[in-house]
C-alpha cells in the first residue's frame, strides 16, 4: 500500500529526459516507483494534464530569517519550491560574534524580519532554524562578509590573525553542515577583500568539496574580469563556482550576454567546474547603502551618519569619493525606493525624492542611508534580450535572489519559478519545459551536493511539484508583487502534500539539508 499516487501527469525526470505519461508512488517520504498500475494508495491524486516534476531548488535566496517569523511563509512552496539555498551574497546568519551581530542589526535588519542578530556558532543557527520550524527545506550557505565582520569588523586592512580566525570560523560553518561558502564583493567588508583573501577562504570550502558562489565585484562594464577574477578563486581553492544571479548591468553594457557566457565557458575549459543562477527580471534588487563608494562605509555607517548632519560635509564626501560600480548602472532615474522607515519613500525613485528636496542624488542617498541603513531598492538594469540569451545557456540554473515575504518586494520573491515558466517557457518559447525543469532541479541540486533531490526516480526523496502548463505564472507586479501564483495546484514535501488543490496545508515540515547528508 503507497501512501500517495500522483496519477495520470505528464513525468519529468529533472534530468532533461522527454516527459512520459506514468504515475508516481510515494511511501513514506521516498518515490517508490513511476509508471503505471503501480498498485492501491491510502490516497489517490488525478494529475492528468499536469506536468510532475521533482520539487524546484531555489539556487539563490535570502530566507535565512523567514523560519523565525511567527507564522509559517509558504511564498516559496506556493512557487512549487521545496529547498532554498540561503546565506548568499556573504551575508549569512552565522557565525555572529558581538560586533558582526551588531552590524547585522544594523545593515540587514530589513532583509530578515523575525530575527534578531545575537552572537551564535553555525551550529546554533542550524539548530535555531531547526526548532522554529522551516517551512520548506533550507541549504544555507556560510558567508565570507559574515567571516570577515567576525574577524575583522568593518575596516578594509586584515588585522595580524584575521585570515587564520575566518579559515577557522569558515572551517567549523562547513564541519556543521554549510553548504558551501558565498561572498558579496559590492558590499562592506567584502568589497575589501583581494582575491588572495577570497582563495584562501575558499579552499577551506574546497577541502570540504563545497562550492564557492560569489555576487561578482562587478556586473557591469567589467563582469568579464569578474568571472575571471571567480574561475581564478575556484582554481586556486580547488572548488567549484557559482556565479550568482547572472546579469549584464547598464544600458551601455547591454548585450553583452555572450562574452559573459564565453567567460563562463572559458573558465570550464580551464578545469573549474563554474554554473551560474539567474532570475527571469530585468530589475534587480537590493540594499540602498550598496549605491554608496565602499570607502565612504569603511568602519561602518558612522562617517556618513556624522556627514548626513553638515550639508558642507555631504557635498565634500560627494566631491570625494567615486560612485561605486553599481552608481552608474541603476543611476538615480532607474532606483526605486521598496523599504525605509520613511514609508512615504516608498515606491518614489532616488531621482524624485532629489528633485523634491532640491538636493543632489548623492546627497540625499546618504541622508536617506543616514536615516535607515538597512533600507531596500529595485533598480532597473537588464536588457531583455541578453536575459533571454543568458537564460538559454544549459549552465544557468534559476535563483529568486529573493527578499522577505512582507510589504512592496520584488516581485521575484513571490513568482520567480511560476514567472519563468509563463513567461519564458509558455509565452516566449526561450526554454522548453524539459529544460526549464531541469535548471530548477537537477543542475542545482547536484551543483550544492543535495543528495537524493532534485530527481524524480525511485529512491528519490518525494520532493514533488505538480503544474498546469497551461496556466502555471505569477500576475505580481514592481507595483503589487505578492500577487498568489497561478497553475501550481499541488505540492509534495519529504511524502507530505503541503500544497493541496492551491491551498497550503499551514505545516512548518522543511529541514536544514547538510551536503552529503539526506
Amino acid at each position: 500500500m503507497h501512501d500517495l499516487l500522483l496519477q495520470g501527469g505528464s513525468v519529468h525526470d529533472g534530468l532533461g529526459a522527454p516527459a512520459r505519461t506514468a504515475d508516481v508512488a510515494v511511501r513514506g517520504d521516498r518515490v517508490v516507483a513511476v509508471g503505471r498500475d503501480l498498485g492501491p494508495a491510502r490516497r489517490s491524486i488525478d494529475v492528468t494534464g499536469h506536468c510532475v516534476t521533482p520539487g524546484f531548488v531555489d539556487a539563490h535566496a535570502h530566507s535565512d530569517g523567514v523560519a523565525f517569523m511567527s507564522e509559517p511563509q509558504p511564498f516559496k512552496l506556493l512557487q512549487g519550491v521545496t529547498t532554498e539555498v540561503v546565506g548568499n551574497c556573504g551575508f549569512s546568519l552565522a557565525p555572529l560574534n558581538d560586533v558582526a551581530a551588531a552590524h547585522a542589526r544594523e545593515a540587514w535588519g530589513d532583509l530578515f524580519p523575525g530575527f534578531e542578530p545575537e552572537p551564535m556558532s553555525f551550529a546554533n543557527y542550524i539548530d535555531k532554524v531547526t526548532a522554529a520550524g522551516p517551512t520548506n527545506n533550507i541549504a544555507p550557505l556560510v558567508g565570507h562578509g559574515t567571516l570577515r565582520l567576525c574577524a575583522n569588523g568593518t575596516r578594509r586592512e586584515l588585522a595580524d590573525g584575521a585570515l587564520d580566525a575566518m579559515r577557522d570560523l569558515a572551517n567549523e560553518a562547513m564541519a556543521a553542515g554549510a553548504a558551501g561558502l558565498s561572498s558579496g564583493l559590492i558590499y562592506v567588508p567584502g568589497t575589501y577583500a583581494d582575491t588572495d583573501e577570497l582563495v584562501a577562504v575558499a579552499a577551506v570550502a574546497g577541502r570540504w568539496g563545497r562550492p564557492y558562489t560569489t555576487h561578482m565585484r562587478n556586473e557591469a562594464n567589467h563582469v568579464v574580469d569578474s568571472i575571471s577574477e571567480a574561475v581564478e578563486i575556484g582554481r586556486r581553492a580547488g572548488c567549484r563556482v557559482q556565479i550568482s544571479h547572472c546579469k549584464v548591468s547598464g544600458t551601455a553594457n547591454w548585450g553583452g550576454a555572450d562574452q559573459m557566457l564565453a567567460a563562463i565557458h572559458r573558465g570550464r575549459l580551464d578545469g573549474v567546474d563554474v554554473r551560474g543562477d539567474q532570475y527571469p527580471y530585468m530589475a534587480g534588487s537590493t540594499f540602498l547603502a550598496a549605491l554608496l563608494p565602499p570607502d565612504a562605509l569603511e568602519g561602518g555607517f558612522d562617517r556618513i551618519r556624522a556627514a548626513a548632519a553638515d550639508p558642507a560635509s555631504l557635498a565634500a564626501l560627494r566631491d570625494e569619493f567615486q560612485p561605486s560600480t553599481l552608481w552608474e548602472p541603476a543611476s538615480p532615474e532607474r532606483t526605486t525606493i521598496i523599504g525605509h522607515l520613511d514609508g512615504s519613500l516608498v515606491g518614489r525613485t532616488l531621482a524624485d525624492v532629489a528633485q523634491e528636496r532640491g538636493q543632489h542624488a548623492f546627497v540625499v542617498l546618504c541622508q536617506l542611508v543616514t536615516d535607515d541603513p538597512s533600507a531596500m531598492i529595485v533598480v532597473h538594469l537588464m536588457d531583455d534580450t541578453d536575459v533571454e540569451r543568458l537564460m538559454a545557456d544549459p549552465l544557468l540554473g534559476v535563483g529568486s535572489d529573493n527578499g522577505p515575504p512582507l510589504g512592496v518586494q520584488h516581485p521575484r520573491t513571490w513568482g520567480t519559478f511560476p514567472w519563468l515558466l509563463g513567461e519564458f517557457v509558455r509565452r516566449r518559447g526561450v526554454l522548453g519545459i524539459e529544460q526549464a525543469v531541469r535548471k530548477m532541479t537537477s543542475a542545482t541540486a547536484a551543483q550544492f551536493g543535495l543528495l537524493h533531490r532534485g530527481t524524480l526516480q525511485p529512491g528519490a526523496i518525494a520532493d514533488i511539484a505538480v503544474f498546469d502548463p497551461d496556466t502555471v505564472d505569477h500576475a505580481g507586479t514592481y507595483a503589487a508583487p505578492n500577487a498568489s501564483p497561478t497553475g501550481i495546484p499541488w505540492v509534495v514535501l519529504g511524502g507530505e502534500v503541503v500544497v493541496d488543490d492551491g491551498e497550503f496545508s499551514g505545516a512548518r515540515s522543511g529541514r536544514v539539508l547538510r551536503p552529503g547528508l539526506i
